[in-house]
């Protein structure tokens, strides 16, 4: 980590721009760009003045529609410099989402992406109130970035450029809504820095270390793992467009990386593609999982057939992604548990929001320099999520083991209770995954006179393996008895997912309704 304090994100990478001038922040492998720290700071610095320039409210939106790569790096670089809140647009949401995005968040102004443009005119025509100014749009070459339009935009002087402090608001990100409309979350610069602190801390990174980004940025873990992990850590980070199991390790391995986060489907993938990798041992540290549970069984296979180890974490939008880790080898990991606080406390509370004590199943809270600030103009949200003591309410189950180590049962939101008896979908999911023909597995409530609700699963089998609904049933009656057995699996060819790679669960029942 720099080892001058930085207040704000524009302090950080000034900083860093100082002292190593000529390191290497950015690469996009498709072009082998290779951006310095004081290449990436003067971007960011013209980013800044052109939107300074460009009239906007002050803490406006900037939105940015853009898959990964330099143009998107710089965006958010540059819309934070210049004290506006970034606000990331999921690609994979659906216009409808991207309009109440657009509409919800005040955006002034839209940074987008060639191939984007299409669905960003689609978004803004289906906002669901019609703003008294429609946003700017302005069009980005994916690698080189914004092309601002000189006669309407006059970028102001850089000695001119107000710079923003620790409680701006530097990103305003979108849960996924699955439940309900999304909400914004709002992260200061002291909060964003925390969360790429608490990486850094957990993960020992330092500016030797160079990440490899597979996940989008317009995701909190793309977003505040890689980048704002390698931006607190003064280290390397290498970003290609989309991820390809088929290149993932050959870029590894000629980018000299040292680390990558992904997801457990992307874990899946690579376990799953025959491509025998030429990998550097001596450099290549460890590989994070977060997002959603890590199946054991993809764990085990995984560190058995590659020799890495995978450090299993868990984070939130809320919380600037990771709130636990496992310790980095040799200390001790738990497979199946997300790990330990880092740079977090983190407590385990019942209904009453009493602490309970150890190996007690209660829902997961988090505090620390890391929580949002709230949801955008939802108070009555925030207050239900965030209590009067600063704990931050996950909504999702666990129990803490005597070490302090997490193990996740679950989401209250997601529990099926069949029969009075609560069943986490997670235990039926890692049963269905230890059969071999299975590559992701999924359960899920569905109502029932008798029962309350009943047991329900859909399964994607890995490629030219068959296998029948009955006998994928006897198998996991095997692992966790009838009663938790699905009373009927169906066969996808994929499952829905968000932009995390989590699959989403709360969508499986109308899809095979």
């Amino acid at each position: 980590m720099t080892g001058k304090s930085s207040s704000s994100i524009a302090d950080l990478l000034s900083n860093t721009a100082s002292v190593s001038p000529d390191a290497i922040w950015l690469t996009t492998p498709e072009t082998e760009q290779a951006f310095s720290w004081q290449n990436s700071l003067d971007r960011a610095t013209e980013i800044a003045c052109y939107l300074q320039g460009a009239g906007l409210s002050d803490g406006a939106s900037v939105a940015i529609a853009s898959a990964n790569g330099a143009a998107a790096s710089f965006a958010f670089l540059g819309t934070v410099f210049g004290g506006y809140r970034a606000t990331p647009l999921n690609l994979v949401a659906g216009v409808k989402t991207l309009g109440f995005v657009l509409s919800h968040s005040k955006t002034e102004i839209i940074l987008c992406a060639d191939d984007c443009l299409s669905m960003v005119k689609d978004a803004l025509a289906a906002m669901p109130h019609a703003p008294d100014a429609m946003p700017q749009i302005v069009s980005m070459d994916i690698d080189q970035g914004p092309r601002w339009d000189k006669t309407e935009i006059t970028p102001i002087n850089k000695a001119d450029l107000r710079r923003p402090n620790a409680n701006s608001i530097g990103l305003l990100m979108y849960t996924s809504g699955t439940t309900g409309v999304p909400k914004g979350v709002l992260l200061s610069h002291a909060n964003l820095i925390a969360a790429g602190r608490n990486v850094c801390v957990a993960h020992k990174l330092d500016k030797t270390d160079i990440g490899m980004c597979v996940l989008p940025i317009y995701h909190i873990n793309g977003l505040c793992v890689t980048v704002m992990g390698t931006l607190v850590s003064a280290s390397g980070l290498v970003m290609p467009r989309r991820f390809s199991a088929t290149h993932f390790w050959a870029q590894m391995k000629q980018f000299d990386c040292s680390w990558f986060s992904a997801v457990p489907t992307l874990f899946a993938y690579l376990l799953n593609d025959e491509t025998v990798p030429d990998l550097n041992r001596d450099r290549l540290r460890f590989s994070r999982s977060a997002s959603a549970p890590l199946p054991p069984e993809i764990h085990r296979q995984f560190e058995k057939r590659f020799n890495i180890p995978i450090i299993e974490t868990m984070g939130l939008t809320e919380t600037g992604a990771q709130i636990l880790s496992n310790p980095l080898p040799p200390a001790e990991r738990k497979i199946g548990s997300p790990g330990i606080g880092y740079g977090n406390e983190i407590a385990i509370a019942g209904p009453n929001l009493s602490i309970l004590g150890s190996d007690i199943e209660g829902e997961i809270l988090v505090r620390g320099s890391n929580v949002m600030q709230g949801y955008l103009d939802r108070p009555d949200e925030t207050a239900k999520t965030i209590t009067a003591d600063g704990w931050l309410r996950t909504g999702d189950l666990g129990r803490m083991d005597q070490d302090g180590f997490i193990f996740v049962t679950g989401r209250i939101k997601e529990l099926i209770i069949k029969g009075g008896e609560n069943i986490a979908p997670r235990e039926i999911d890692e049963a269905l995954l230890e059969h071999e023909a299975v590559l992701e597995a999924a359960a899920f409530a569905r109502e029932c006179e008798d029962y309350g609700q009943r047991v329900e699963a859909c399964v994607r089998l890995k490629d030219g393996k068959t296998i029948s609904e009955d006998e994928l049933r006897a198998f996991c009656t095997s692992r966790i008895g009838a009663y938790k057995t699905p009373d009927h699996i169906y066969f996808l060819d994929d499952l829905p997912k968000g932009p995390s790679g989590k699959v989403q669960r709360m969508k499986l029942l109308n899809m095979v309704s």
